[in-house]
Protein backbone atom coordinates (compact mmCIF):
# COMPACT_ATOMS: atom_id res chain seq x y z
CA UNK A 1 0.00 0.00 0.00
CA UNK A 2 1.23 3.46 -0.80
CA UNK A 3 2.31 5.60 2.10
CA UNK A 4 0.22 8.74 2.57
CA UNK A 5 2.43 11.69 3.39
CA UNK A 6 0.23 13.87 5.58
CA UNK A 7 0.99 17.52 6.20
CA UNK A 8 1.69 18.51 9.79
CA UNK A 9 2.14 22.18 9.02
CA UNK A 10 -1.36 23.52 9.61
CA UNK A 11 -2.72 25.70 6.85
CA UNK A 12 0.25 25.31 4.50
CA UNK A 13 -0.49 23.87 1.08
CA UNK A 14 0.40 20.32 0.13
CA UNK A 15 3.16 21.51 -2.16
CA UNK A 16 4.76 23.73 0.48
CA UNK A 17 4.39 21.01 3.11
CA UNK A 18 6.15 18.44 0.95
CA UNK A 19 8.91 20.88 0.09
CA UNK A 20 9.54 21.82 3.71
CA UNK A 21 9.50 18.18 4.76
CA UNK A 22 12.35 17.39 2.39
CA UNK A 23 15.87 17.71 3.78
CA UNK A 24 17.66 19.57 1.00
CA UNK A 25 21.24 20.79 1.53
CA UNK A 26 21.13 23.02 -1.53
CA UNK A 27 19.20 26.19 -2.33
CA UNK A 28 17.27 26.76 -5.54
CA UNK A 29 20.22 28.11 -7.49
CA UNK A 30 22.27 25.14 -6.44
CA UNK A 31 19.63 22.83 -7.88
CA UNK A 32 19.71 24.64 -11.20
CA UNK A 33 23.51 24.66 -11.27
CA UNK A 34 23.72 20.95 -10.59
CA UNK A 35 21.02 20.04 -13.12
CA UNK A 36 22.76 22.03 -15.83
CA UNK A 37 26.21 20.65 -14.99
CA UNK A 38 27.80 17.61 -16.61
CA UNK A 39 28.90 14.18 -15.52
CA UNK A 40 28.40 12.78 -12.05
CA UNK A 41 27.23 16.10 -10.57
CA UNK A 42 24.23 16.19 -12.89
CA UNK A 43 23.52 12.49 -12.52
CA UNK A 44 23.42 12.80 -8.73
CA UNK A 45 21.10 15.80 -8.93
CA UNK A 46 18.79 13.90 -11.28
CA UNK A 47 18.69 10.94 -8.90
CA UNK A 48 17.86 13.16 -5.92
CA UNK A 49 15.23 15.13 -7.80
CA UNK A 50 13.55 11.99 -9.13
CA UNK A 51 13.30 10.61 -5.60
CA UNK A 52 11.56 13.78 -4.43
CA UNK A 53 9.22 13.75 -7.42
CA UNK A 54 8.34 10.12 -6.75
CA UNK A 55 7.46 11.03 -3.16
CA UNK A 56 5.11 13.76 -4.36
CA UNK A 57 3.60 11.52 -7.04
CA UNK A 58 2.94 8.74 -4.54
CA UNK A 59 1.17 11.22 -2.29
CA UNK A 60 -1.11 12.38 -5.10
CA UNK A 61 -1.81 8.87 -6.41
CA UNK A 62 -2.64 7.69 -2.91
CA UNK A 63 -4.93 10.66 -2.37
CA UNK A 64 -6.83 9.84 -5.56
CA UNK A 65 -6.75 6.05 -5.33
CA UNK A 66 -10.51 5.91 -4.74
CA UNK A 67 -11.01 6.95 -8.37
CA UNK A 68 -9.60 3.70 -9.73
CA UNK A 69 -10.04 -0.02 -9.26
CA UNK A 70 -7.04 -2.21 -9.72
CA UNK A 71 -3.89 -1.24 -11.52
CA UNK A 72 -0.37 -0.91 -10.21
CA UNK A 73 -0.58 2.43 -8.43
CA UNK A 74 3.08 2.46 -7.44
CA UNK A 75 4.05 1.99 -11.07
CA UNK A 76 1.64 4.80 -11.93
CA UNK A 77 3.44 7.07 -9.46
CA UNK A 78 6.77 6.06 -10.97
CA UNK A 79 5.56 6.95 -14.45
CA UNK A 80 4.34 10.31 -13.14
CA UNK A 81 7.73 11.02 -11.55
CA UNK A 82 9.51 10.06 -14.77
CA UNK A 83 7.33 12.34 -16.88
CA UNK A 84 7.60 15.15 -14.35
CA UNK A 85 11.39 14.96 -14.45
CA UNK A 86 11.39 15.18 -18.25
CA UNK A 87 9.04 18.18 -18.12
CA UNK A 88 11.15 19.94 -15.51
CA UNK A 89 14.34 19.52 -17.53
CA UNK A 90 12.56 20.80 -20.62
CA UNK A 91 11.33 23.88 -18.76
CA UNK A 92 14.28 24.46 -16.48
CA UNK A 93 14.90 27.80 -18.16
CA UNK A 94 11.43 28.95 -17.10
CA UNK A 95 12.29 28.73 -13.40
CA UNK A 96 12.57 32.29 -12.12
CA UNK A 97 13.15 31.65 -8.43
CA UNK A 98 9.84 33.12 -7.30
CA UNK A 99 9.37 30.06 -5.14
CA UNK A 100 11.66 27.34 -3.86
CA UNK A 101 12.88 25.10 -6.65
CA UNK A 102 11.41 22.06 -4.94
CA UNK A 103 8.01 23.78 -4.64
CA UNK A 104 8.11 24.53 -8.36
CA UNK A 105 9.24 21.00 -9.20
CA UNK A 106 6.67 19.25 -6.99
CA UNK A 107 3.85 20.85 -8.96
CA UNK A 108 4.96 18.94 -12.04
CA UNK A 109 4.78 15.64 -10.16
CA UNK A 110 1.37 16.39 -8.67
CA UNK A 111 -0.03 17.33 -12.07
CA UNK A 112 1.39 14.27 -13.83
CA UNK A 113 0.08 11.98 -11.08
CA UNK A 114 -3.39 13.49 -11.22
CA UNK A 115 -3.51 13.15 -15.00
CA UNK A 116 -2.41 9.52 -14.92
CA UNK A 117 -4.96 8.58 -12.27
CA UNK A 118 -7.74 10.16 -14.30
CA UNK A 119 -6.55 8.41 -17.43
CA UNK A 120 -6.51 5.06 -15.63
CA UNK A 121 -9.99 5.70 -14.21
CA UNK A 122 -11.35 6.28 -17.73
CA UNK A 123 -9.35 3.55 -19.40
CA UNK A 124 -11.47 1.24 -21.58
CA UNK A 125 -14.53 3.41 -20.98
CA UNK A 126 -16.47 4.84 -23.86
CA UNK A 127 -16.49 8.61 -23.56
CA UNK A 128 -20.05 9.92 -23.22
CA UNK A 129 -20.59 12.42 -26.03
CA UNK A 130 -24.34 12.81 -25.58
CA UNK A 131 -25.94 14.98 -22.84
CA UNK A 132 -26.64 12.18 -20.36
CA UNK A 133 -29.01 13.07 -17.56
CA UNK A 134 -29.53 16.61 -18.83
CA UNK A 135 -33.26 16.02 -18.62
CA UNK A 136 -32.90 16.18 -14.84
CA UNK A 137 -32.20 19.54 -13.23
CA UNK A 138 -31.11 19.76 -9.61
CA UNK A 139 -31.62 16.01 -9.18
CA UNK A 140 -35.29 16.11 -10.19
CA UNK A 141 -37.09 15.87 -13.50
CA UNK A 142 -37.18 19.21 -15.26
CA UNK A 143 -40.61 20.86 -15.35
CA UNK A 144 -42.13 24.22 -16.22
CA UNK A 145 -39.57 26.92 -17.12
CA UNK A 146 -36.71 24.50 -16.47
CA UNK A 147 -38.13 22.06 -19.01
CA UNK A 148 -38.50 24.85 -21.55
CA UNK A 149 -34.91 25.99 -21.01
CA UNK A 150 -33.77 22.38 -21.27
CA UNK A 151 -35.47 21.89 -24.61
CA UNK A 152 -34.06 25.17 -25.88
CA UNK A 153 -30.59 24.18 -24.72
CA UNK A 154 -30.78 20.81 -26.45
CA UNK A 155 -31.93 22.47 -29.65
CA UNK A 156 -29.11 25.03 -29.45
CA UNK A 157 -26.54 22.30 -28.84
CA UNK A 158 -27.46 20.80 -32.18
CA UNK A 159 -26.78 24.16 -33.84
CA UNK A 160 -23.15 24.19 -32.72
CA UNK A 161 -20.42 22.73 -34.88
CA UNK A 162 -19.96 18.99 -34.28
CA UNK A 163 -16.60 19.66 -32.59
CA UNK A 164 -18.03 22.36 -30.32
CA UNK A 165 -20.96 20.16 -29.39
CA UNK A 166 -18.80 17.14 -28.58
CA UNK A 167 -16.37 19.13 -26.45
CA UNK A 168 -19.08 21.06 -24.59
CA UNK A 169 -21.15 17.96 -23.87
CA UNK A 170 -18.17 15.84 -22.81
CA UNK A 171 -16.50 18.44 -20.57
CA UNK A 172 -19.26 20.67 -19.26
CA UNK A 173 -22.16 18.23 -19.05
CA UNK A 174 -20.72 14.73 -18.66
CA UNK A 175 -17.62 15.62 -16.66
CA UNK A 176 -15.02 13.92 -18.83
CA UNK A 177 -11.55 15.04 -17.64
CA UNK A 178 -10.00 17.35 -20.20
CA UNK A 179 -6.75 15.38 -20.41
CA UNK A 180 -8.73 12.20 -21.11
CA UNK A 181 -10.71 13.91 -23.85
CA UNK A 182 -7.52 15.43 -25.27
CA UNK A 183 -5.99 11.96 -25.59
CA UNK A 184 -9.13 10.57 -27.20
CA UNK A 185 -9.41 13.37 -29.76
CA UNK A 186 -5.70 13.81 -30.36
CA UNK A 187 -5.91 17.45 -29.27
CA UNK A 188 -4.10 19.65 -26.80
CA UNK A 189 -5.66 20.89 -23.58
CA UNK A 190 -5.27 24.45 -24.80
CA UNK A 191 -7.14 23.72 -28.01
CA UNK A 192 -9.97 22.08 -26.07
CA UNK A 193 -10.23 24.99 -23.65
CA UNK A 194 -10.59 27.35 -26.60
CA UNK A 195 -13.20 25.14 -28.24
CA UNK A 196 -15.11 24.94 -24.95
CA UNK A 197 -14.98 28.72 -24.56
CA UNK A 198 -16.20 29.26 -28.12
CA UNK A 199 -18.95 26.67 -27.69
CA UNK A 200 -20.26 28.32 -24.53
CA UNK A 201 -20.34 31.71 -26.19
CA UNK A 202 -22.14 30.29 -29.22
CA UNK A 203 -24.63 28.46 -26.99
CA UNK A 204 -25.41 31.60 -24.99
CA UNK A 205 -25.84 33.60 -28.19
CA UNK A 206 -28.32 31.09 -29.58
CA UNK A 207 -30.24 30.96 -26.31
CA UNK A 208 -30.35 34.76 -26.31
CA UNK A 209 -31.95 34.64 -29.76
CA UNK A 210 -34.70 32.55 -28.16
CA UNK A 211 -35.24 35.13 -25.42
CA UNK A 212 -33.11 33.60 -22.65
CA UNK A 213 -30.72 35.80 -20.69
CA UNK A 214 -27.24 34.62 -19.54
CA UNK A 215 -28.55 34.53 -15.95
CA UNK A 216 -31.12 31.95 -17.01
CA UNK A 217 -28.35 29.48 -17.83
CA UNK A 218 -27.01 28.16 -14.53
CA UNK A 219 -23.22 28.16 -14.42
CA UNK A 220 -22.92 30.08 -17.69
CA UNK A 221 -19.67 31.94 -18.30
CA UNK A 222 -19.60 35.70 -18.50
CA UNK A 223 -17.50 37.58 -21.01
Amino acid sequence: MLTVYRSTLGSMSLVDSLADAATLPDDSQRWVDRLTAEGSTREQALTELHALLLKAARFEVSRRRGMVRGGDLDDLALQAADDALVAILRRLGDFEGRSRFTTWAYKFALLEAAVKVRQLAWQNRELPMEPEGLERVGGTAAAGPDAELLQATLACLDELTPRQRDVLVALAINGVPIDVLADSLGATRGALYKTLHDARRALRARLAERGYRPDDVEGGDRD
